[in-house]
């Protein structure tokens, strides 16, 4: 009996300090909880002062997965197993990214989703500042949208510190870098470690207007509610820039295929089944125009390293341009997923 009691009393003291472990943790993460205002100066390093002198302009938009999500590696976001990739993979992802963007210096805007500023995942490597010195002549600006001290999942690996965001780069000289926080976020305590979403805004002088460039990277992993609290949110935004006669570009990783996309392109027999995507509504914005390249997948499933004769694939990374912008060539780039999770979309533009 007395041995009974003391293993009860045992058992009751292990589960209060473990209780009491994870109250503190989850106070700890409360108080350090990234709030960022709704709008907020974004962090530049201004290289050059050259403004916009023509009227056709090339922009490429990639979300580069933090060089931790290439070709031989799963997620366990997406049914996968894999939360940390090994060094030497996100070096070689890394060198593969940064060797396609040192080629990119002819373009007018680079916009990038997923580069981590130091975070556990990518070991703690500051990509934006490897980016930079492959582009010596471009403008950088940078919005964090996942900083947290502690990821703890999955709880045999975790994430640990996350610090990563958006990252826009450019030869020409803007005159605003904003931040804009994206309405909505999951309920606590699960949204103390998921991103803060955003959208990075810049604005640049040009043909007596502005031209006003959006990177965005958009929720994922919502039942779509979220989703469209954002989508509701930057079309107020869109709508008013627009409305003062500038020209307006917003590119990036939306989680959402575009309008008339359908979800079983790219589906391959005997391979994944596709899984469901929220497309954008085709009326989102009338006169606007969708720039996205149905021939190239620009995203793959992470439930399994990528094969091509398997892995499901799709588009979810376009672009949207004001009614004022002619769009001349939008262009998929089929890197096989060797590097990212995603794919390179080039577009090149004229503004009327």
């Amino acid at each position: 009996m007395r041995t009974l009691l003391l293993i009860i009393k045992i058992v009751l003291a292990l589960a209060f300090l473990i209780g009491l472990a994870l109250g503190f943790f989850l106070l700890y993460s409360t108080l350090t909880d990234y709030r960022p205002d709704e709008k907020t100066e974004a962090e530049s390093i201004e290289k050059s002062n050259t403004n916009i002198q023509k009227s056709e302009l090339d922009l490429m938009i990639w979300n580069i997965g933090y060089a931790g999500l290439g070709a031989e590696i799963d997620f366990f976001y997406d049914g996968g197993t894999v939360s940390i990739t090994p060094k030497p993979l996100v070096t070689k992802y890394l060198n593969g990214i940064t060797s396609y963007l040192s080629q990119q210096k002819e373009l007018d805007f680079i916009l990038l989703q997923e580069v981590d500023f130091a975070s556990k995942r990518s070991h703690y490597t500051q990509e934006d500042e490897l980016i930079m010195k492959e582009l010596p002549e471009f403008n950088s600006c940078r919005a964090t949208n996942f900083k947290v001290k502690y990821v703890p999942k999955p709880f045999t690996n975790p994430l640990g510190r996350t610090f990563s965001g958006l990252q826009t780069l450019s030869p020409y000289s803007s005159v605003e870098n904003t931040r804009y926080q994206f309405p909505g976020n999951f309920s606590w305590p699960v949204g103390l470690f998921f991103l803060d979403r955003c959208f990075l805004l810049q604005r640049y002088p040009v043909n007596g207007k502005e031209l006003i460039v959006i990177n965005t990277h958009n929720s994922a992993y919502d039942d779509g509610s979220l989703k469209q609290q954002q989508m509701d949110y930057l079309k107020s935004t869109l709508e008013s820039e627009y409305a003062k006669g500038n020209y307006v570009i917003i590119g990036g990783d939306w989680n959402q295929t575009p309008p008339r996309y359908d979800n079983n392109t790219f589906l391959k027999s005997n391979g994944d089944q596709a899984t469901p995507q929220t497309p954008v509504k085709e009326d989102y914005l009338q006169g606007w125009k969708w720039a996205a390249d149905f021939s190239v997948p620009t995203n793959r499933k992470l439930s399994s390293p990528y094969n091509q004769e398997k892995t499901f694939t799709t588009v979810i990374d376009f672009f949207l341009v004001s009614p004022n912008i002619e769009i001349l060539e939008t262009k998929g780039v089929d890197l096989d997923f060797q590097y990212s999770d995603h794919q390179p979309v080039h577009i090149k533009i004229k503004l009327l």
